[in-house]
């Protein structure tokens, strides 16, 4: 994918009857939110059925979509979503239309049991995959030319694979990651943050950001810490010191369990809340900067537009209260 985060990235999105509603928002949501926090075109998609018409999903709840799957030599990546009984549904027909598309499509993912659509087709010969763990060692049986391995997704050059609806949402949000920065998969992950009332802090759930499998307790608290310590940021000694480890081995956990050292979560926490007064308020930029762990406005506007590729009044402008941009 190319660099320039201004860039619409256009997909096509093939739904199989009796698919899971939960499993197309997984793909589709997190699209959504990065366009709505960003106030930008993104990204875009097209949704597609075999035969044009709406999916009924198991849930009863149909899905609209926008055209027949009749494709010509589009190079957009292609995502194929199924759930239940796809052996109905894997037609020769449809095979044939996978096999054909494939040659031109800069990426296919088989989404759950889209999985099984792509092996069944051949399209996952010779490349590493996954698949839902119930149907781990059926699918690896199966298909012995493809190498199986227990992830929750796998990117493999042209081919994705994912084990359900959760592990899809962490695709998302790194495929937002590898594309936009880390900054943007952090905030379009806290939009789908569910917190049980009741639940200790350091034990609550945290934001995944596409690596995340199950966050260390050191890590969650360290987090914490942050998120509690916006506007007057701890240095990196006195959070290693509250969490109980070497400044070393807190930035290793970090590492290891998010992808990115403890400064890149910090910083995206105090940007994206700094973005998100920019947007919501009326405070005079240095205010914000204050606000927000910057000794300047200065250098709050430096590393502003170092991460968002405009300036504050730029944001403010498009994303005012009001312009309906931010809905």
């Amino acid at each position: 994918m190319a660099e320039d985060p201004i860039q619409t990235t256009e997909l096509d999105i093939l739904v199989v009857p009796e698919t899971n509603l939960i499993l197309v928002a997984s793909v589709i949501e997190p699209l959504r939110v990065a366009n709505r926090v960003s106030g930008l075109d993104l990204y875009r998609w097209r949704i597609m059925s075999p035969d044009g018409l709406a999916i009924e999903t198991k849930s009863r709840i149909p899905v609209p979509v926008d055209e027949v799957f009749r494709p010509e030599n589009e190079t957009t990546p292609l995502f194929v979503l199924s759930s239940h009984n796809w052996r109905r549904y894997a037609t020769s027909a449809l095979k044939t239309l996978l096999a054909k598309t494939a040659r031109h499509r800069s990426v296919v993912a088989g989404i759950e049991s889209g999985t099984w659509l792509l092996a069944e087709t051949a399209l996952l010969d010779g490349f590493s995959a996954t698949s839902h763990w119930e149907d781990y060692e059926e699918f690896s049986s199966s298909y012995p030319q493809v190498r199986t391995v227990r992830e929750r997704y796998v990117i493999d050059g042209k081919r994705i694979t994912t084990g359900g609806s959760l592990p899809t949402l962490d695709l998302m949000l790194e495929l937002i990651r590898r594309r936009h920065g880390y900054s943007m998969a952090l905030e379009v992950s806290r939009q789908f943050i569910y917190e049980q009332g009741g639940t200790p802090g350091d034990a609550a759930a945290m934001p995944s950001t596409g690596s995340v499998r199950l966050a260390d307790p050191r890590v969650s608290h360290a987090m914490r810490l942050m998120e509690e310590h916006i506007e007057q940021p701890l240095t990196l000694a006195r959070l290693a010191r509250r969490v109980g480890v070497s400044d070393r081995h807190l930035q290793s956990l970090f590492r290891e369990t998010i992808g990115a050292p403890p400064h890149v979560h910090y910083l995206a926490l105090r940007l994206n809340a700094a973005r998100r007064k920019v947007i919501e308020t009326r405070l005079a930029f240095a205010d914000i900067a204050a606000l927000t762990g910057f000794n300047s406005a200065s250098a709050f506007a430096r590393s502003y537009r170092a991460h968002f590729r405009e300036s504050a009044s730029d944001t403010r402008r498009r994303l005012r209260p009001g312009s309906g941009l931010v809905a």
